[in-house]
């Protein structure tokens, strides 16, 4: 999906998308960069009273790269856009708190510092961006209130450098790296004779400055003691402590604040969750994941991006107030025909050559829509009126757009700003029009290998009219021997689509561009008087036979809606 960073305007066309589609939107979102490129420059010229749009824009395909487009695309040597197929709002669009990961071994007096730091509630445990679990606010209160037995340090695995840091201590003698792993804490306020009876091997002693207490520690080969207020380790003491393989800290606290602080030094591993983690990913849509996050009441749930990796943390408030997607259509304003989840996509503009169609828009929208017969002339047109030069591989998309859409100038719908506009751009381009479009339309129809199902959505759209719901897909070819062959493999196909559509009607027109007449085939009771009464023509063996009808949009889809308001 769209990735995060600068806000992404995305330019799209219609599902199962052809060449106008595929074309208009990568030249749509090219130009509109350039204007926003131009008004930039403008601004740091000095202009004034500028208004800068925001955000990047970004052209995506709802659907898959049919042949033609395929041959386009790497003939000019552009990328094909990137696919979308839902524009609801996901995660990646909402504001996710850059709350960064803590290793598993801090203290929890460091977790609970760096939380108040950045005013948090939850921290995320990572590992090479690997999310290994989550200590809260109140796990950490949660362990002063608790009433732990004297191993608590040492069944946490404390490392020293964590008690160093928490009594705000030095260590005299021994490695901070090293852990405590084994005995108890005690503090030692008897004199030396009491101290032999409870202090065992691998005790870690909380004492103060007297020489016989740190010399008694030692010899009952205690694992560690802690030095109070700063007082001094005599070279006996240290020499001796080095050789039982006991470590020597000196804290400046007193020995009650040190019995009371030590607990803190424990690592967050050890209270941290770790089981049936509650996460979401940059990819999941905000509106599924809203009615968990209202079930599961945490204050705050982890991301991980595409790869498991930890992004973020989000709340229940970054959900206030969150904006849909940013969108531009093209080539088509029909609901049925429009990205999934586009209902809740915030829509800028609509620039389209068909008619008008079901698109509901939250407000006022800059439309474009003219009467020709191809929307790569609107976009044509709209950089001739900015002055945005035309580049060459730009061009080529625009001409082939062009050439695709009106059938070489064949097809009814194609108008003189058509034509006139192609061979513009056929200039820029380098390429001559009719040669150009032999191959173009080769590759397109080179359509014998693929199924019944793959050259029905090479160009399939749905419709609403008069309470009906119709499905019309369209190849064009310059065979009529492949079209025979296609008519074939769609004959068993045709009413398993209709069902899986859920439409009244499915319409499929094989159209043979030499002679400029369309086959036309048809499943639904309602179908052969439809189209009787739409063209005049009586169908045989579910199929009719169009002369002179070549285009879906011009010529087909009017008389349709014609004939059923009749």
């Amino acid at each position: 999906m769209i990735s995060q960073g600068e806000k992404k305007i995305i330019v799209i066309g219609h599902k199962n998308p052809d060449t106008d589609s595929i074309c208009s939107a990568i030249s749509y979102a090219n130009l509109k960069n350039k204007i926003k490129e131009k008004k930039e420059k403008e601004i740091k010229d000095g202009a004034t009273h500028i208004i800068l749009e925001e955000g990047q824009y970004e052209p995506c395909r709802a659907g898959t790269v049919n042949q033609e487009t395929k041959f386009v695309l790497e003939y000019f040597g552009v990328e094909q856009p990137q696919l979308i197929t839902d524009v609801r709002t996901q995660v990646s669009d909402i504001e996710i708190r850059k709350t960064p990961g803590v290793a598993r071994n801090i203290s929890l007096k460091k977790a609970w510092t760096i939380m108040k730091e950045l005013g948090v509630v939850t921290l995320p445990i990572t590992k090479n961006k690997r999310l290994e679990g989550l200590i809260t606010i109140g796990d950490i209160t949660n362990s002063y209130m608790e009433a732990y037995d004297s191993t608590i340090l040492s069944t946490a695995h404390t490392q020293y450098s964590n008690i160093v840091e928490t009594l705000e201590a030095t260590v005299i003698v021994g490695d901070e790296r090293a852990y405590y792993t084994k005995g108890k804490v005690l503090v030692a306020a008897a004199n030396p004779d009491l101290m032999e009876d409870y202090i065992e091997e691998n005790d870690l002693v909380i004492l103060g400055n007297r020489y016989e207490s740190q010399l008694c520690a030692i010899e009952m080969k205690a694992a560690c003691i802690i030095v109070c207020e700063g007082a001094p380790v005599s070279l006996t003491i240290r020499k001796m402590a080095e050789d039982r393989g006991c470590t020597v800290i000196s804290t400046p606290f007193d020995t009650f604040t040190a019995a009371r602080l030590i607990n803190q030094s424990m690592p967050i591993s050890y209270f941290m969750k770790k089981e049936r983690l509650i996460t979401f990913n940059t990819e999941d849509i905000v509106e599924e994941i809203s009615e968990t996050m209202a079930k599961i009441r945490h204050r705050d749930f982890p991301i991980l991006d595409a790869n498991g990796h930890y992004k973020g943390m989000i709340s229940r408030r970054n959900l206030l107030g969150m904006e849909g997607k940013q969108v531009i259509l093209v080539d088509h304003n029909e609901r049925t025909q429009a990205v999934n989840g586009i209902q809740s996509a915030d829509i800028l503009e609509i620039i389209d050559h068909h008619r008008l169609g079901t698109i509901e828009t939250m407000g006022p929208v800059f439309f474009r829509n003219q009467p020709l017969g191809c929307t790569a002339t609107i976009v044509y047109l709209m950089y001739q009126e900015n002055n945005i030069p035309i580049e060459k591989h730009i061009a080529g998309l625009l001409c082939s757009a062009i050439i695709s859409d009106t059938l070489l100038f064949r097809s009814p719908t194609c108008t003189y700003i058509d034509k006139m506009a192609a061979q513009h751009l056929a200039t820029i381009a380098e390429i001559d029009p009719e040669a150009y479009a032999r191959e173009m339309f080769a590759a397109g129809s080179n359509l014998r290998n693929k199924t019944a199902e793959q050259v029905f959505y090479q160009d399939f759209k749905e419709f609403a009219m008069d309470g009906k719901k119709i499905g019309v897909g369209q190849i064009s070819s310059m065979n009529p021997e492949e079209l025979a062959e296609i008519k074939n493999k769609l004959d068993l196909y045709l009413e398993d689509a209709r069902k899986k559509h859920g439409v009244d009607i499915i319409l499929f027109m094989l159209t043979d561009i030499m002679e400029e007449s369309t086959l036309l085939l048809m499943r639904g009771q309602e179908a052969p008087n439809l189209i009787k009464s739409a063209f005049g023509v009586q169908s045989e063996n579910e199929c009719a036979m169009l002369k002179g009808v070549v285009s879906r949009k011009k010529q087909l889809i009017p008389n349709l809606s014609a004939a059923l308001q009749q």
